[in-house]
């Protein structure tokens, strides 16, 4: 049987457009544009139903262009706002005014201060995501994982996905203290996960089977709130392809249920239509 796959994680640019940034030509294999039709032949082999399109600058004018993508692959839409703008809930508002936004995502890993997202001046900007029912993605780095425990606990009605398992230094095989604060994130109900993203924090020519213990512990610690995502194509700067990716995840996700990690824990968690 064909696999099937919601895929809880990929991006889409447009070289030098829509306020592109990143990548630049530092990361050859990834800087040129990524388009939906690109995805397309790369899941083809696949029962693929689509999946959530996540930002990739830090800009209003990326979300702006994401948002106006019609092909069915882009089920939903995980989009960026400077929350610490004075008119950031009108502009959420007005986002989630847009049929295919599920979330918002401030690029926590490229601020230098860890405790950004503790800041009061964020409250006026969560309050407006509750209001209309938007979650938050966590890019996170392990240095943030009890500054993100605080917050979820603040926000106790915000549902939370962490982005990548938060990045472990898996390049070096440091688990801990990790482990322990990835534990702790799992006992609230409000944060989920995703398994995505752990190749390109490998050592060039380190093996996939390395993984295992990172997740084997995202399997325990969050069963069912744990979701499969591509990080595609970032993953293609690891010189991995979509395909040996999916096969990673099966040799290392064990037995678990697949379809709750490979399609309805992404489509629970962001509410789509698959």
């Amino acid at each position: 049987m064909t696999l099937r796959i919601l895929d809880a994680h990929f991006h889409l640019w447009r070289i030098g457009r829509n306020g592109h940034s990143w990548p630049d030509a530092d990361w050859p294999r990834i800087h040129r544009d990524f388009v939906p039709d690109d995805l397309r032949a790369e899941t083809a082999a696949y029962d693929f139903v689509g999946g959530v399109l996540v930002q990739s600058q830090p800009d209003d004018r990326d979300t702006d262009w994401m948002l106006t993508i019609d092909d069915p692959l882009v089920k939903g839409v995980v989009g960026w706002a400077d929350l610490t703008a004075p008119d950031a809930p009108a502009r959420i508002a007005d986002l989630a005014a847009r049929p295919k936004l599920r979330g918002l995502r401030p690029m926590l890993q490229g601020i230098a201060d860890t405790d950004w997202i503790l800041q009061p001046a964020l409250a006026p900007a969560i309050e407006a995501m509750l209001a209309h029912s938007l979650r938050f993605d966590a890019l996170v780095q392990p240095r943030h994982l009890p500054t993100l425990h605080a917050f979820a606990t603040r926000w106790p009605d915000l549902p939370i996905v962490i982005d990548h398992a938060a990045k472990p230094h898996a390049a070096t095989g440091e688990l801990d203290p990790w482990r322990d604060e990835i534990t702790a994130l799992a006992t609230l109900p409000n944060v989920w996960c995703k398994l995505s993203g752990l190749r390109t924090e490998q050592a060039p020519g380190q093996p996939a089977d390395a993984l295992k213990p990172y997740v084997d512990h995202l399997v325990a610690t969050f069963s069912d709130r744990l979701m499969w995502g591509s990080d595609w194509p970032v993953l293609l700067h690891a010189d991995d392809a979509y395909a040996e990716w999916v096969e990673a995840m099966l040799d290392l996700a064990g037995t678990v249920d697949l379809d709750r990690l490979l399609v309805t824990a992404a489509s629970d968690f962001y509410a789509l239509d698959v």
